[in-house]
């Protein structure tokens, strides 16, 4: 008999090796309205998440930033903006269609220099160790196979005296707002999904990554055994979403 090793894709349960590809398809199909399916799914309160998280990280004139899983590109123009050019960011996605969406936006921006995009894999960065000053990773956590060695990865990257930034979907705090979120979330989100990006498995399939994500607690645990220091967390939004902060020593 041979052990099968499997992994949560949504609510089914998959080879592991096949976790990959099915999450690589899910952003394929859905890379082009990305983010207004996000503007949907958060009634336009990510830009906000987002916006919190880069000014929680305070931008510096000379800093690299790693930003994980953010093909669109969303959190690299918020860091940049302000620097004067004096900034660097280094994008890594999975994807190459979101890196594609995101190299397109940025150019529309104006941004061309100080950015760069590379396909790569959350839990075997392409990237040198102690090499950047911060690690950003913006509601792409959860879709990553191997989630503890992602971690790993962030804690090997970073500089000592650098930061570690997760902002992910997580478990609402606040009675009575769970039942609402959860509402919402099966019934509408896969809908919309299917009316806008026409796709409404994708959809489906990150509604439940959400609910299948570790809560706060436990995934602050999980930051502090990959060797980050100082661990803490804020909940945003009664906890529809949580931005998780731990440093480099």
């Amino acid at each position: 008999m041979t052990d099968r090793q499997t992994a949560d894709f949504g609510f089914r349960t998959v080879d592991r090796e096949e976790k990959p590809s099915l999450v690589r398809g899910v952003f394929d199909s859905v890379a082009p309205k990305y983010d207004l399916m996000n503007d949907l799914m958060s009634g336009g309160v990510h830009r906000l998440w987002k916006a919190d998280m880069v000014t929680n990280l305070a931008p510096r004139p000379g800093q690299h930033l790693l930003d994980v899983a953010g093909g669109t590109g969303d959190i690299a123009r918020r860091f940049l903006k302000g620097l004067d050019g004096d900034g660097r960011v280094t994008i890594v996605d999975y994807t190459p269609r979101m890196l594609e969406v995101g190299r397109d936006r940025a150019i529309d921006a104006g941004i061309v220099e100080g950015i760069g995009w590379v396909a790569g894999d959350a839990a075997r960065l392409p990237v040198a160790d102690n090499s950047v000053d911060a690690y950003t990773i913006a509601f792409g956590i959860r879709n990553v196979t191997d989630i503890p060695g992602a971690l790993r990865e962030a804690r090997r990257v970073v500089r000592p005296g650098g930061r570690f930034l997760c902002l992910e979907f997580s478990h609402v705090a606040v009675p009575g707002l769970d039942r609402l979120y959860e509402e919402f979330s099966f019934r509408l989100l896969p809908r919309l999904g299917g009316l806008v990006a026409g796709d409404r498995d994708s959809y489906q399939y990150l509604v439940e990554s959400i609910r299948r994500f570790p809560d706060q607690e436990t995934f602050a645990t999980m930051i502090r055994e990959a060797g980050l220091s100082r661990v803490s967390y804020r909940n945003l939004s009664g906890g529809i979403a949580a931005l998780h902060s731990a440093w480099v020593v």
